[in-house]
């Protein structure tokens, strides 16, 4: 956690906070952001000296065209192409392990991933249990990973989950009914292909979803005890983007422009929390995805505002700074009126996008509300919440919801 106690300097006398004197270390892959980014997926194949990519995709990204566009991208730089497209949404243990055995029988030496979050965790597992000849499951946690994964280069088709840039993967352990995080510098993407133009294909629901998820990851990010001033940027603009543009790109899908901010919001959410880490709503999220299926985004969604509730004490100030950028009315200094008009503009904006269900609506019973606090407080992400909660305070967010 960091420590924003004061030190002087004498030379310029005045007070500067101690974290400027903190060493940070930042990781990011690198990215191209822009129409038709997904065409370079040849040139920096070859770049890499890929002579056999595998190619892990989903089988809507592929009747869209967006698969097709690549593979003749790679065609036309002499790139062999082996597509495994069977990746299931919160992609599971046993379909990492499969890939890996694909990649090795086919030969590759490299990977693709085209798609949202599925799609690219999934790929970062192979790219792990290949070089390091371990079962995906051995690598939870934080810096588990040893070696190196070959090559990988995303293309994300959707703005929300920013696995295309981030050092995290969410797997599911399909055992024990949980998502686990794998956190490593080691499965952070090579290249980022940002496109705005196969987000025209998103859905309204499933915008709607993976938009919730990077405003989340953006908002955690900002209230997490290991900000900077590095990651506050990115947060922030984050924040103000994914605000104005997720409504109109959810209202007008086929707007490359809004799309396009959409996805920028989704790539700075990516930079901050990558580098910054999460909190409650995604460690909470992620034992209720593990055990339901339910979409990694709405779980962030219908979670949140019982998290930012509970947080909003450990750091007002913060909290009132996002409330800023949602444009929300802060004219009140008084921390109650801030966290009311924050709560309002998380509210507004998703009933905006039509996520208005609790958890009773989505088949889940109260009587697994311990169980899913019990796999919470197990997550990584908790580490990093700005206010420590108890398996108590877990279990009433989640009944508040309900």
């Amino acid at each position: 956690m960091l420590i924003h106690t004061n030190h002087c300097n004498e030379k310029e006398g005045r007070y500067i906070p101690e974290t400027v004197f903190e060493l940070r270390k930042f990781v990011a892959p690198e990215f191209i952001i822009g129409v038709d980014a997904r065409e370079l997926a040849g040139r920096y194949a070859k770049n890499f000296g890929a002579a056999h990519i595998l190619l892990v995709t989903g089988p809507d990204i592929i009747k869209a065209g967006w698969v097709a566009d690549v593979t003749r991208s790679l065609g036309n730089e002499g790139v062999k192409c082996t597509v495994l497209s069977d990746v299931s949404p919160n992609p599971r243990d046993y379909e990492v392990m499969k890939g890996a055995e694909i990649y090795k029988e086919a030969g590759c030496d490299a990977i693709i991933a085209v798609g949202g979050g599925s799609p690219i965790d999934c790929a970062k597992g192979i790219g792990i249990v290949v070089s390091n000849e371990r079962h995906i499951l051995e690598f939870e946690g934080v810096d588990n990973v040893r070696i190196p994964a070959p090559p990988l280069i995303c293309i994300p088709t959707t703005a929300g989950s920013a696995a295309d840039v981030s050092q995290f993967a969410i797997i599911n352990d399909t055992d024990r009914r949980v998502k686990i995080a794998i956190i490593s510098k080691k499965i952070v993407p090579d290249i980022s292909l940002c496109d705005p133009v196969p987000l025209t294909s998103m859905p309204p629901e499933l915008t709607a979803h993976t938009g919730m998820d990077a405003l989340v990851h953006s908002i955690e990010a900002y209230a997490s005890n290991a900000s900077s001033p590095v990651t506050d940027i990115h947060a922030l603009e984050s924040i103000r983007l994914i605000s104005a543009y997720l409504p109109l790109a959810y209202h007008n899908p086929d707007h490359v422009g809004y799309r396009y901010k959409t996805m920028l919001g989704s790539l700075l959410a990516g930079l901050a929390f990558s580098n910054a880490s999460l909190g409650a709503v995604h460690a909470m999220a992620h034992s209720l995805g593990g055990l339901s299926d339910l979409p990694h985004g709405k779980c962030n969604a219908i979670l949140l505002e019982s998290v930012i509730n509970f947080n909003f004490e450990a750091c007002p100030e913060r909290y009132g700074i996002i409330a800023q950028a949602m444009n929300a009315d802060c004219s009140s200094q008084e921390p109650s009126d801030i966290k009311k008009k924050l709560l309002s503009a998380v509210q507004s904006l998703k009933t905006e996008l039509n996520i208005t269900e609790r958890l009773r609506d989505l088949g889940i019973s109260r009587d697994i509300i311990h169980s899913l606090a019990i796999s919470a407080m197990r997550d990584p992400c908790l580490a990093t919440n700005p206010k420590r909660p108890e398996l108590r305070d877990l279990e009433h967010m989640y009944e508040e919801v309900f």
